[in-house]
């Protein structure tokens, strides 16, 4: 999993409450067990009209926001089913952070799994950072996982995120990743073992 510390990037805009999952990624496309190919499908039904052109008026199929790797969006975000795919292809379409006041437990969660950092910031921040974006189209948005601190302009906005899940990201470990990091300890338990247990 790609580490995350500083990211500097355009943000996009979605002003929508109670995004759900099926929002993020329709039901058609949960076919696959890849985490990759699912960025092509991203808010597919907002995304695209029903002969497949991309619609002018969505947010991400506008320069420059087609770029983003920030997503700002409304309360409850990533509601709905627990389906893994929708962090699955926001990191495919290159999202890597999203920002909004609040969110889905399970997909809040799922995130962090994948290298996405949900950033939950007051619902007038997030505001503001919408109406920034709208106005200075284009300009950028760092986010600071070191330090915990998004800004934008004259924004500045701290945030909080347990330890734990801090550790994970900014040195890029999954749940694999975790397990390997206490890779000479399962070998010393290993080799104790099987020393006094050499029939198991």
């Amino acid at each position: 999993m790609q580490p995350f510390k500083t990211l500097t990037a355009i943000a996009a805009p979605l002003p929508l409450m109670n995004v759900d999952t099926d929002m993020i990624i329709p039901k058609q496309f949960l076919r696959t067990i890849l985490r990759t190919g699912l960025g092509k499908s991203l808010f597919n039904d907002m995304r695209y009209n029903e002969d497949g052109s991309p619609k002018a008026d969505f947010v991400l199929n506008k320069a420059p926001f087609d770029r983003a790797e920030i997503l700002v969006a409304g309360d409850n975000f990533g509601c709905g089913s627990s389906r893994e795919h929708a962090p699955w292809a926001l990191l495919d379409f290159g999202i890597r952070c999203v920002i909004a006041p609040s969110y889905a437990d399970i997909f809040y969660n799922n995130c962090f799994k994948n290298g996405i950092l949900p950033v939950t910031l007051p619902s007038e921040t997030v505001d503001a950072l919408m109406e920034r974006m709208t106005t200075h189209p284009g300009e950028t948005i760092t986010v600071d996982l070191e330090n915990c601190v998004v800004t934008s302009g004259n924004i500045r906005a701290e945030f909080t995120l347990d330890n734990f899940r801090r550790h994970c990201l900014l040195n890029g470990l999954d749940d694999i990743g975790l397990t390997m990091e206490k890779a000479k300890s399962i070998d010393s338990f290993e080799e104790k073992r099987h020393a006094t247990h050499p029939w198991l």
